[in-house]
């Protein structure tokens, strides 16, 4: 019997699902590696001077704007810079802030728990609220408690994230001082006060697209066959909304993903507009100062986790459902 070749080999490992785990992983490093070709061009680009920023208004004799141009490396060519700070990157030293006079691993990590904890919470949010809105109105679908739902989801979907923090901000935090204004909070309790406000207008939109494709999924899995055959074996209606909803969770799960890698895009609006000492007005501050180092990481480190909760997603799939592994396995 000849041996199977081995390119026939590398096919099925690639159709198993470890293989296509191993590769969608090389896809993520791929992405990675060009992003940072990419950003670090453009921010070459961006109008301004970094010499200048740095020394602000402050007169500077030209040693010592040599001084600081050698500091930096502004005068090598920028694909020398760039391979200056790869190889440091790969080591784990992504250079300094020149915003902040720090480490940039030290300045991200200063803030990235706050970052953290809104996205949590405002995706926590989400998904208590729109999930069990998007059943209500697939079996109340057509009725008045379907058009109120949509309703709602609608306008959700409007307005944008930042109108949404203003008008947080003028009733609850203004007219009813129940909410502060602006700050992060310095204890953990005093820090989840703070982030209530932002994490409901940055769970606004989010919870209004995962409430219509909830409703969505659940409307197509109460009209299916097994459905239909379940009701009549004379299961509970409370039995049998929950076999639809097992089987809509694979989209549903799609949707929370897709929501998540907005939640992370979308702090930056709602952290402005609440003055939130986190990543998103860090990188605003960062592309305005021309911090090519702060900017370089930060949107490296929002791209890999963004890239990483596509893989998880693809994880949950398998999960979920084993026919996909055991398609895969079998392939």
């Amino acid at each position: 019997m000849r041996s199977a070749r081995p390119s026939a080999l590398l096919a099925g490992w690639a159709s198993s699902f470890w293989g296509m785990l191993t590769l969608r992983l090389l896809g993520v490093i791929a992405i990675v590696a060009v992003l940072s070709v990419l950003i670090f061009s453009m921010m070459h680009l961006v109008p301004g001077d970094l010499v200048r920023n740095l020394l602000g208004l402050r007169p500077a004799s030209p040693e010592t704007i040599a001084a600081i141009r050698e500091q930096y490396r502004l005068d090598d060519p920028l694909w020398v810079q760039y391979g200056a700070w790869l190889g440091n990157a790969l080591s784990g030293d992504f250079g300094t802030s020149i915003r902040y006079q720090t480490p940039v691993a030290t300045a991200i990590g200063s803030r990235v728990g706050l970052t953290a904890a809104l996205c949590g919470l405002a995706m926590l949010i989400a998904v208590v609220t729109a999930i069990p809105l998007g059943v209500l109105a697939a079996v109340r679908a057509r009725r008045p408690v379907d058009q109120l739902v949509t309703g709602f989801s609608v306008v959700g979907l409007s307005a944008p994230a930042f109108v949404v923090s203003l008008v947080l901000l003028t009733v609850f935090a203004y007219y009813l001082p129940i909410f502060p204004v602006y700050g992060g909070g310095s204890t953990p309790l005093d820090q989840l006060y703070h982030l209530v406000l932002p994490a409901i207008a940055l769970a606004t939109g989010l919870g209004a697209i995962l409430m219509r494709l909830t409703r969505a999924a659940m409307i197509e899995a109460l009209a299916s066959d097994y459905v239909t055959f379940a009701r009549s074996r004379g299961l509970s209606g409370m039995r049998v909304l929950a076999i639809a909803l097992r089987n809509s969770a694979i989209p549903i799960s799609t949707a929370a993903g897709l929501v998540l890698t907005y939640v992370i895009g979308g702090t930056i609006l709602v952290e402005t507009a609440f003055a939130l000492p986190g990543l998103g007005l860090m990188l605003q501050d960062a592309v305005l100062f021309k911090d090519i180092a702060l900017v370089q990481a930060l949107v490296l480190l929002i791209a890999v986790v963004i890239a990483l909760i596509t893989v998880v997603i693809d994880l949950l799939y398998a999960v979920l459902d084993p026919r996909i592994r055991t398609r895969k396995a079998n392939a």
